[in-house]
């Protein structure tokens, strides 16, 4: 009798240790799954922030496409006017250059066109869709042609020049969209440094590609425009079109490298441009 009720007792004891073992192993597979739920929970949250951006993403790009247009056909239809405008005052001066108080206000007139033409150049510039040109090129001597047509100015506005350039191997991008936006970028710079400073360039061989960063020692940029100075038509600058820096983006972008920039107030701004390399170029 007491062999049965032992027997009993360790069956009773089996049953309570398998029924432990069933709801440790149910507790674990509890937990385990509340943990998937929450990863996949987050996932489908972090899913939806992305794909919401891309949607306002893809809605700006649009709106931009747009304006893009807007804007191509507005600086086509001002550049075929400035033109006989141009060949008139070409003949007006002739005819009172002994007047010098006229000369001074034709001067005036001529500079005010000047500038307009510098901004459907630059509404152009933006809008214009073409893919890069490429050809093997030196960005040093690159960056020396852009100082070399800015001397005066330079000179003007007595701006010391630093470069450090190294033993960079050329790059293959479209020589004018390049020469375009490094001007952009040294023009920016000039602008805020208006009583003098120091302009720095530096080119650098990284994994990805080269890099030029150009350095100014101006009062920097303020949060709020850093975080907008990309967007086009956006400038802090009286008469400025707001296209600059935008275009210098388009100019990185359709090369497939990037531009960034890094700036605190009352410490001068870096811009650097990525020209990443070719296939053909990783592969060699």
């Amino acid at each position: 009798m007491s062999k049965g009720l032992d027997q009993a007792d360790a069956g009773v004891l089996d049953a309570a240790a398998s029924l432990e073992t069933v709801l440790a192993a149910w507790h674990t597979a509890t937990v385990r799954l509340e943990q998937t739920h929450e990863a996949l929970r987050a996932e489908v949250q972090r899913l939806t922030d992305e794909l919401e951006e891309k949607n306002r993403e893809l809605a700006r790009k649009n709106r931009l496409s747009d304006l893009g247009q807007m804007a191509a056909h507005v600086a086509h239809e001002v550049r075929n006017k400035l033109v006989p405008v141009t060949l008139y005052l070409s003949l007006l001066r002739r005819r009172i250059e002994a007047d010098g108080e006229s000369a001074a206000v034709l001067d005036k007139i001529e500079a005010a066109f000047t500038d307009l033409e510098a901004t459907v150049n630059d509404l152009l510039s933006f809008t214009t869709e073409r893919k890069p040109r490429v050809q093997r090129f030196s960005l040093a001597e690159l960056v020396e042609a852009v100082c070399g047509s800015l001397g005066p100015q330079l000179a003007a506005q007595r701006i010391e020049v630093v470069t450090r350039f190294g033993a960079v191997p050329p790059i293959t991008a479209d020589r004018d969209m390049v020469y375009r936006a490094v001007l952009n970028l040294v023009l920016n710079a000039l602008d805020a440094m208006p009583a003098g400073g120091t302009l720095s360039f530096r080119i650098s061989e990284e994994q990805e590609g080269v890099e030029l960063a150009i350095a100014d020692s101006g009062e920097g940029i303020e949060a709020d425009a850093r975080r907008r100075m990309f967007e086009p038509f956006y400038s802090t600058k009286a008469g400025g079109t707001g296209l600059g820096l935008a275009i210098v983006s388009r100019v990185a972008e359709v090369h497939g490298g990037a531009v960034f920039a890094d700036s605190r107030p009352g410490r001068g701004a870096t811009f650097t441009l990525k020209i990443p390399r070719r296939p053909w170029e990783v592969a060699a």
